[in-house]
């Protein structure tokens, strides 16, 4: 007689039932709970007096769920690269996309993955409207540096220690400051939801795949090779 150990048994190695080996260790979140994130961070971002963190996530959000964007890809992305396309009472902030498309419609340069595939993709109408809002805000968290703006469209929004030394808000985020950026999130969120719904995952990789499994973001069409190297990322958030 054998004991059990408490554990599930192992999936058999061979057969035509064996169960297929998920391709990401961590289960994705249901496409209604994707989207769920994404109206949650959308109209907080939007609400007067709105903490331009929240509104950075919210950017984050819109565009993975337009583009379907790694970290490493919205770290690549510079101001330059939005065409957000008229705005209501000012003339364009339009960078180096062309061409025509609706009029709510914007555009978006992104490099993909480690070879820095460029490509371009089509950005909704809601996504535009969060972009020109953080366009504005960006400016204000970078007023205090000394000289222009950063290219990078993500920023730091607040002051941070990089070892030991302060670092000012309005520079490049990097990887480490979307991951903490996120997780915070998750846990206010887990917080003040817990007892009505279930929590939200740690990493942005789970709701990022549930949009792409489902065919959610633009795949975009392939352009030129850009003859400048993307912004660095100089700063973490911690």
């Amino acid at each position: 007689m054998t004991r059990s150990t408490g554990e599930p048994p192992a999936p058999e190695a061979d057969g035509a039932d064996a169960a297929p080996v998920a391709r990401y260790p961590r289960p994705t979140v249901t496409l209604d709970e994707a989207e769920w994130v994404w109206r949650e961070l959308s109209v907080e971002a939007l609400r007067p007096g709105g903490k331009p963190e929240v509104v950075r996530l919210a950017v984050i959000a819109g565009l993975t769920r337009a583009t379907g964007a790694r970290y490493g890809d919205l770290l690549r992305v510079r101001a330059e690269d939005l065409d957000l396309g008229p705005e209501p009472d000012a003339a364009a902030r339009r960078g180096r996309v062309g061409g025509t498309r609706d009029p709510a419609e914007g555009r978006v340069l992104l490099r993909h993955g480690k070879h820095r595939t460029l490509r371009e993709h089509r950005l909704p109408a809601e996504v535009v409207l969060l972009l020109r809002h953080w366009i504005v805000v960006r400016e204000e968290l970078a007023a205090e540096l000394e000289g222009s703006v950063p290219r990078a469209l993500l920023l730091t929004v607040h002051h941070t220690h990089d070892h030991g030394t302060t670092v000012s808000s309005g520079l490049p985020i990097t990887r480490q400051g979307l991951v903490l950026s996120w997780r915070r999130f998750v846990h206010r969120t887990n917080a003040r939801y817990g007892a009505v719904r279930a929590p939200l995952p740690t990493r942005f990789e789970q709701v990022r795949r549930a949009w792409v499994d489902a065919g959610v973001p633009d795949l975009g069409r392939d352009m030129a090779p850009a003859s400048d190297a993307p912004a660095s990322d100089a700063s973490s958030e911690k």
